[in-house]
Formats: structure tokens, sequence, C-alpha cells
């Protein structure tokens, strides 16, 4: 059964699952998903641990099978953790967690097992093997906070620890410069949380308060960049743009990201006027979750004329951060990088000849 991270404590105290399968690549969350598995394990009284690390291609999955048919010399029950960092158990692998599963059913009285997983695309949630672990296990999805949810996730944090923005308007933009120091480095942000709680007795916290405690450690990447740029977050993106100049980002790469969703967006667009159903192009080009939310915002407003030229732009801009100077561009590519970010937002929101002119 599929559940969210914040379903999962209610799902443990209802105690009728005997496996929890976590998935998700946020380290934070996960890691605290993992830790009140183990927790309600051992109050449940699965006190003896076993832990089966799969890497490589050549674990011994009958380990794992024979470790969960011995009956403990020590303790009535016992809680056995599967940690599978790739994701991919292969085929031997396969067999062995559908037949695992099995097994973990007809011992549901003395075995709990805990399967640790990194994200998992949509092959692997409907690969043989992940289907046999949900048919008998609790599937928890490890999402990660995106930036609008950040400042909630903050507040509720700090207020675990009996601590609070102001009310109104301060409040909020305390929490906002606090999301934008934090912003995609969820283990620092939980860091700056702790300090705040150590700096400050519990109550009422202000924004000089805040802005003296927290440090600048968040953290971007590219595909985050191009969620900002089809959101038309202007801020937000110049912001995340710099940061990737700063970590050494190769601008080769954030090129390569912003073209992309703009040759995607003219393939749609064509498709789409052509008479193709929108729902069936964003399947074919591979577009969905967040992006394909924009994307469907975003197609009442999509200009051919526009999407050409912004193309042609970014051909331009191919040239520069690969050396080749083009008189009417920065020279720097960063620079030229942030041109053509800049246009492609005014290109998505306002008609053609504004667009047209900055060309």
């Amino acid at each position: 059964m599929q559940i969210r991270a914040d379903q999962l404590p209610a799902a443990l105290k209802r105690g009728a699952q005997r496996m929890v399968v976590l998935h998700g690549d946020e380290p934070l969350l996960h890691q605290e998903a993992a830790d009140a598995v183990r927790a309600w394990a051992r109050q449940a009284g699965f006190t003896e641990r076993q832990v089966h690390t799969v890497s490589g291609a050549h674990f011994d999955w009958s380990s794992l099978l024979g470790a969960a048919s011995e009956m403990s010399l020590f303790a009535a029950q016992q809680l056995i953790e599967i940690r599978l960092p790739s994701g991919k158990p292969g085929k031997d692998g396969s067999e062995a967690l559908q037949r695992y599963a099995r097994f973990a059913r007809e011992r549901s009285e003395d075995l709990f097992t805990l399967v640790l997983l990194p994200r998992l695309d949509r092959t692997q949630l409907s690969s043989a093997w992940m289907t046999a672990l949900d048919e008998v296990a609790l599937c928890v999805r490890i999402d990660p906070i995106d930036r609008r949810a950040l400042p909630a996730w903050i507040a509720q944090r700090l207020a675990a620890q009996g601590q609070r923005v102001e009310d109104a308007e301060a409040g909020q933009q305390a929490l906002a410069f606090f999301a934008d120091r934090v912003e995609g480095n969820l283990l620092a942000a939980h860091q700056e949380i702790s300090k705040l709680g150590l700096l400050h007795p519990p109550g009422v916290l202000s924004l000089a308060q805040i802005s003296q405690a927290v440090l600048n450690v968040a953290r971007y990447d590219v595909f985050k960049l191009s969620e900002a740029v089809l959101g038309g977050q202007v801020g937000r993106a110049l912001r995340m743009l710099e940061g990737l100049e700063a970590e050494g980002e190769a601008a080769v790469l954030v090129h390569w990201a912003l073209a992309d969703d703009l040759r995607m967006l003219l393939r749609v667009h064509t498709a789409v006027a052509a008479g193709q159903p929108l729902a069936m192009v964003l399947r074919e080009a591979r577009v969905w979750g967040v992006k394909e939310k924009q994307v469907e915002r975003l197609m009442p407003r999509l200009k051919g004329p526009v999407l050409v030229e912004l193309i042609h732009a970014a051909r331009i801009c191919d040239g520069l951060v690969k050396g080749i100077v083009h008189p009417a561009w920065p020279r720097d590519p960063w620079q030229a990088l942030r041109r053509l970010m800049l246009m492609t937002m005014e290109g998505l929101t306002v008609s053609p000849p504004m667009i047209l002119k900055t060309l």
C-alpha cells in the first residue's frame, strides 16, 4: 500500500503491517522515517536486528532468505533491514524479493522488515519485485520539500522546539528569508533550525535574530532551475543561477537544461496545434510531475514564432558557453545564460513583439 511520509506515524500506530518500504532521495526525511520505523519495531518487541546491504551484482540473496527463515536464539521477534542503494536488484534479486515478500507474509507475527530504497522511477515502481513488496508492505514515498512548502516546513520544525516567527507579514518575511538561505539543502536547514533552538529560548523569533543566525547554505540543481524558469519565478531563478555558478556547475549543463526545455515546448506546441491531445503529447515527451503542470499552464500563452526565436537565441548561447564569441551577446558564459533565461521567462509570459525586440 502506497502512502505519503506524513501518513507513516499513524500507519505505524495501527500496527497492521509487518513490512515498511521507504523510497526517496531526501536524506534527512529518509533517515527520520527509517529511525521512526526502527523505534516502533523495538517497542513492538522486534529487538534483534539484521542489516543486509545489497552492493554490486554479486550479493548473496540466499543469505537474506536464510536469515529470514532462521528462528532467533535470543529474541522471539526480529527486524530485518534490506538496503538497496541502487534501487536495481537485478534478475536474481527480483526473484529473491518476490519470494521474500511471500515468506514475510507467512511469518507476519515474528518478522518485521524495513526496506530502504532510493527514488524509484515509473518502471521500477511497476516492476514485479516492487509490486510483490507493495502487496505486503507499507510503501512510503519520501518526497523532497519544494520551495513553496519550505516556509511551512520550517515553521513546523520551529514549533516542535517551542519557537515561532512573528505574526502577519513580518513572520512571513522571516520564513521566506530562511527558506531562501536553505533551499535544496534540508540537512543544513535542520541544523540551522536546531542552532536557533540553542541560541534563543522558546518563544517568538524576529527576522533580525534569524538573519543573524542562519547561514546561506542553499544548494541548487539544474533541474530545479528549469522549474523556476518555467514557473516564471524571476528572483528565484536568478538566485539559483548565481548559486550554480558559485558552486562550480558546468555552464554547458545549465545551457543544455534551458535549451532542452525550449525544444520540448516547441514540440508540444506544434503537436497540440496539429490536433493531438495534450496529455498524450506530454506523455510521449516524457514530461511529468511539476513540469507537466507547468507546461499545462503555459500552453494557452505559447507562441510558435516566439519559441522559434528563443531556440535561435539558445543556439547563440550554446556557442558562447563553448567559447565562441557573438558581437551582440555578453562574452561571459554565465551572463549569456542569464540573458537567455530572462528572455525565456519574458517570452513565455508576454506577446511576441516584446521578446523579439530583445533578440
